[in-house]
């Protein structure tokens, strides 16, 4: 397991192998470093590693052996130099945008985002002085009329929550590159199994590892991707800032991703089966998912990504009242506000990730009140089209003809 063959790796064999050697004590598994500190065995030791003369592990808050599996890991998936792991994905992106901001800087950034980045940048950045310009992802042509004195970032996500619309990565990496903008981008929709955007020319990549890296919903977890040297000026910020993630939950992080390819495989097939059939469904309006053939970037999905991702949404017909409705009719599929997991879940992004903001913010991002967030799983697939089916026909009211 320690000794690799020059070549890259399949994104399967690196999910499972991708950073990890062997243990001294051989140990199959990466160990569990349970550990706040770590000792010197004599206080010369301290003092060398206080003059900089030694490297080793000192404190978890720092670094930590189960940890820095993790970071190497995700690294190999997403065709970086070097990762970063914090104990959620906002820490993750908190670090990913403090390491390159200071007040009076500016973030050119998505208006389509996650709401828990939406607030990072308006309730929490804007306070140190740090102002967001923002961009349609459909009009990125519009980007060179944005650029301000201060612009220092480029931010967005794709695909995009809870709409599912699409960035061209290349060509945005290319021209945040060209006028030395950091460009980051949340890739936690896909998984680096679906998309690799450092390949794309992206600078640093953001994940919320509790989705679809952990896999199961039982780890809360960020991590990010990206040069050495960007990754250095991010750990700053996790280390001062305190956002690290306990080695127990780095293992169970560690065992999710073994099995990353093989969930994200079937949760490819099963959302776009899902959405062929709501796609159809009398009691639907529309559909929102990159890999159906009515998408209005189905090519450009095709061009950039693996798969559609797990993740697809839709609009309820009959307003809220239907939509309610909807939703305390299913009898196998949970409410829930997460995604990337085993099991299925829905949400509305209406009353959760975006609940709270202006209309303005509403429109940009197309959420509405009859709009379904569906986080695929790997169950049965006609058990849950049966679910979703049976729920729609309550909404309707009567029975959907032709569902």
């Amino acid at each position: 397991m320690d000794k690799k063959p020059s070549a890259r790796l399949h994104d399967e064999t690196l999910a499972v192998t991708g950073g990890e050697d062997l243990h001294p004590l051989n140990s199959f598994q990466p160990p569990i470093f349970e550990t706040s500190s770590f000792c010197f065995r004599n206080i010369d030791e301290m003092v060398e590693h206080a003059q900089g003369k030694r490297t080793q592990y000192l404190y978890t808050r720092n670094a930590n052996p189960t940890l820095q599996v993790v970071e190497k890991k995700v690294a190999a998936l997403e065709g970086g130099e070097a990762g970063l792991v914090t104990s959620s994905g906002m820490a993750a992106m908190s670090c990913a945008l403090l390491a390159f901001l200071k007040s009076g800087d500016r973030v050119l950034a998505a208006s389509s985002l996650y709401g828990g980045t939406l607030h990072l940048l308006d309730d929490v950045l804007h306070r140190f002085g740090i102002t967001t310009d923002w961009f349609d992802i459909a009009r990125v042509d519009s980007l060179p009329t944005l650029i301000q004195p201060g612009t220092r970032v480029l931010l967005a996500e794709t695909p995009t929550n809870p709409a599912l619309r699409l960035l061209p990565l290349e060509e945005t990496a290319r021209f945040a590159k060209e006028r030395g903008i950091v460009s980051v981008i949340d890739n936690t929709f896909a998984s680096p199994f679906n998309q690799k955007p450092l390949e794309s020319g992206w600078d640093v990549v953001v994940h919320s590892a509790t989705k679809y890296l952990s896999g199961h919903s039982d780890v809360t977890a960020g991590v990010v991707a990206s040069r050495k040297d960007l990754i250095g000026q991010m750990d700053v910020f996790r280390r001062w800032l305190g956002g690290v993630l306990d080695p127990a939950a780095a293992y169970l992080l560690i065992r999710g991703i073994k099995t990353l390819t093989v969930r994200v495989s079937k949760q490819n097939e099963n959302a776009l089966r899902i959405a062929r059939f709501l796609e159809s469904h009398s009691g639907v309006e529309g559909v929102n998912y990159p890999f159906l053939e009515s998408h209005p970037q189905h090519e450009l999905a095709r061009r950039q990504m693996r798969g559609g991702g797990g993740v697809l949404s839709f609009t309820v017909r009959g307003g809220w009242p239907a939509t309610r409705a909807f939703f305390n009719s299913l009898k196998m599929i949970p409410i829930s506000t997460s995604l990337g997991g085993v099991e299925s879940l829905v949400t509305s992004p209406f009353w959760t990730s975006h609940c709270g903001m202006s209309d303005a913010e509403l429109k940009s991002s197309a959420v509405t009140d009859s709009l379904v967030r569906m986080s695929v799983g790997i169950e049965g697939v006609e058990d849950l089209c049966a679910d979703l089916d049976q729920a729609l026909k309550v909404a309707a009211g009567s029975k959907a003809d032709g569902a």
